[in-house]
C-alpha cells in the first residue's frame, strides 16, 4: 500500500533532480568540448585554459538559474511534506 506514495515521491525525486542538475551540467559540458576543440587545434595544453571558462560558466548559469532552482526545490518540499502529512494521517 505505501509502495506507490514512495514510487511516485522518488520519481519526482528523480526529476526535480534532472530539472537542477540537467542546465549546469550541459552547460558544462558544452564549454569542455568547446575548450577541448580549441586546446586540440592550437595544441595549447595549459590546465587553465579549461579550468577558469568552466568555472566562470558554472557560476554564470548559477546565478542566471538561481531563481529557478529555488522555486523548483521548495514546490518540491511543499509537495513532499503535503504527502508526508496525508500518509501520517494528520489533520
Amino acid at each position: 500500500m505505501l509502495e506507490e506514495p514512495a514510487a511516485q515521491a522518488m520519481r519526482h525525486a528523480l526529476w526535480v533532480c534532472l530539472q537542477l542538475g540537467g542546465p549546469p551540467l550541459l552547460a558544462m559540458l558544452a564549454v569542455g568540448v568547446v575548450i577541448s576543440l580549441l586546446q586540440a587545434l592550437t595544441q595549447i595544453q595549459e590546465s587553465t585554459v579549461s579550468f577558469l571558462p568552466k568555472v566562470a560558466v558554472m557560476g554564470g548559469m548559477l546565478m542566471w538559474l538561481g531563481p529557478f532552482m529555488a522555486h523548483v526545490m521548495q514546490a518540491w518540499a511543499l509537495q513532499l511534506f503535503d504527502q508526508m502529512v496525508a500518509l501520517g494521517g494528520l489533520p
